[in-house]
């Protein structure tokens, strides 16, 4: 699945930009995944904020949406048309089935962003399994015009205040090792680092292979709070930290 959506989506590419610019969009992809194909993960504990709206520029409005039927069609037409259309809009009915929310960020009333949370499980399988309470965050974009502005940590804070309202658990994100934007971006909100891994999915088992070195950084982190490794008995993050080992997820 994930690489007939990968195909797909540098098919798209190519026809819009021509033979040139895909082969240099593949020769980064590719010196990616060889050399920083790690991603680092961050947590937050929703039960330490305040559930009150954060404040926010004049200029930026945030909304929330349940189901695709609730987002305006221009709104959707800007979300689906940056890649493929019919691939992101089974990938948008997916989620929302799943009971995902999509949480735009408007710019003076235009879209500028997006990103999603679901609460108690991921979309795809994750380094661990999280508990019923817990809120992920995932598929964060700001759009290239409205970059540079800061936007992204509004959203994000917007979003974990929100979400502290219903939950008071955990919230989790991650990020790619090499994308310096993001990464700045998340220490403007709540969120800590946690750990960085690499995860690979063989015949519909994933391997996860966590950061040897950031061990202890994890256990003072999380200590014995209890966390379950996908595909394993209830455990705790610092069983995972002291074991250091591939987790197989499922």
């Amino acid at each position: 699945m994930a690489i007939s959506a990968s195909i797909s989506r540098l098919t798209v590419y190519y026809k819009r930009h021509g033979c040139g610019s895909t082969l240099r969009r593949f020769s980064i992809a590719a010196r990616r995944t060889l050399f920083s194909s790690r991603m680092v993960l961050f947590y937050c504990d929703l039960s330490t904020l305040s559930s009150s709206t954060s404040e926010m520029p004049s200029r930026l409005k945030v909304e929330r949406h349940r189901s695709q039927a609730d987002i305006s069609p221009q709104d959707l037409q800007e979300i689906t048309s940056f890649w493929n259309p019919d691939l992101a809009r089974r990938n948008i009915n997916h989620r929302f089935e799943l009971g995902a929310s999509l949480w735009l960020i408007k710019f003076e009333d235009k879209l500028a962003g997006y990103g999603w949370t679901l609460r108690g499980r991921t979309v795809e399988p994750h380094y661990f399994r999280l508990g019923q309470d817990d809120v992920h965050l995932f598929d964060f974009h700001v759009f290239p015009q409205y970059r540079g502005r800061g936007l992204n940590p509004h959203l994000v804070n917007h979003i974990l205040r929100g979400v502290a309202a219903e939950c008071q658990r955990r919230a989790f994100i991650e990020a790619a090792e090499w994308n310096q934007a993001q990464l700045a971006s998340l220490r403007r909100t709540p969120f800590r680092r946690l750990s960085s891994a690499r995860k690979f999915t063989i015949f519909d088992h994933t391997i996860v292979c966590w950061a040897r070195d950031e061990a202890m950084e994890q256990k003072n982190a999380f200590k014995n709070a209890p966390l379950a490794a996908a595909g394993s008995k209830q455990t705790s993050i610092t069983d995972q930290q002291e074991s250091l080992q591939s987790t197989e997820a499922q």
